[in-house]
């Protein structure tokens, strides 16, 4: 029994995957700068697309018709996502970016929930990204605020063909297919930006990029998930926001403001009530017996 606790609490494992994902997108941007939101999803998808292939080899050659609109799919829907979320951070704060897509998975959650006291949460979320995003204000960038929603939508269409996926292939072997998939949607876009600027430290980037967001992050969230009750889990990752705000203002010297701050903690609030007021596991409604009401963070 004692051989089987590893000596890392699983608690702190869904931590480091979201301070990943935080600090692979707060980096990204200087990225972006260079090659654009979508030459930069290319170049972190294919490298990251690389690696998991590397490291899964997933088993083509049992896929079967049926795997396919799923995978392809949830390839396209990464794809898609991480541009639309890139392209927003390009142009609005990243804790502010990072509250909208959080809107994403609480309404899926809200939906499978089958209680009306979840739309309350969803709620609570929304007035803190409206303070979060102050549509009063004149200066705000209308366009990274629909970025991010895109990004919403896109993230919860990840968690529900993820639920799907995630029935049909064991580890990372089904992001070893989606993934290089998700690259190729980006490349459409990200190849004719990036054209002219691809460079050695360019690709260096982009490796340690993809390292970052979404190798680690995923890996961490399947050991953490193995250990710890899936609300808890989720109740951890409804503290992402608060994780781009810190690293916003760290790395990226975006100061959010008092009214924004309250925000900020509405929708954490919120996320973390909506976990805790999760029904017991067993019941009909729940979206997956073995992952949060949430999902892991898109890529």
């Amino acid at each position: 029994m004692g051989a089987e606790r590893p000596g890392v609490p699983p608690w702190s494992l869904a931590i480091a995957a979201m301070f990943s994902v935080q600090l692979g997108s707060a980096l990204s941007t200087h990225l972006i700068d260079t090659v654009g939101p979508a030459g930069t999803a290319w170049l972190r998808l294919t490298a990251g697309g690389i690696i998991f292939l590397a490291i899964a080899r997933p088993p083509l050659r049992s896929l079967s018709r049926r795997d396919l609109p799923v995978l392809v799919g949830l390839g396209i829907t990464t794809g898609l996502q991480t541009m639309a979320f890139l392209a927003a951070i390009e142009r609005i704060p990243l804790g502010t970016s990072v509250a909208i897509e959080f809107l994403g998975p609480m309404v899926v959650a809200a939906v499978h929930s089958h209680r009306r006291r979840s739309l309350v949460w969803v709620g609570l979320a929304g007035i803190g990204v409206v303070l979060v995003t102050q549509p009063w204000d004149g200066t705000a960038n209308l366009a990274g605020v629909w970025f991010a929603a895109l990004a919403a939508v896109g993230w919860a269409a990840y968690i529900l063909l993820t639920k799907k996926v995630g029935e049909r292939f064991s580890g990372v072997s089904g992001l070893a297919i989606t993934i290089p998939i998700a690259a190729i949607v980006a490349a459409c876009v990200g190849v004719p930006r990036a054209a002219g600027h691809l460079t050695m430290g360019i690709g260096a980037a982009a490796i340690g990029l993809a390292i970052l967001l979404p190798v680690i992050p995923y890996a961490f969230e399947l050991l953490a998930l193995r250990r710890m009750p899936p609300t808890a889990f989720g109740t951890l990752m409804a503290l992402e926001p608060a994780f781009g705000v810190v690293l916003g203002l760290v790395i990226l010297h975006q100061r959010p403001s008092f009214s924004q701050l309250v925000g900020m903690l509405l929708v954490v609030a919120a996320g973390v009530a909506a976990q805790r007021a999760e029904r017991r596991p067993g019941d009909p409604g729940d979206l997956e017996r073995d992952e949060p009401s949430t999902g892991p963070s898109p890529f």
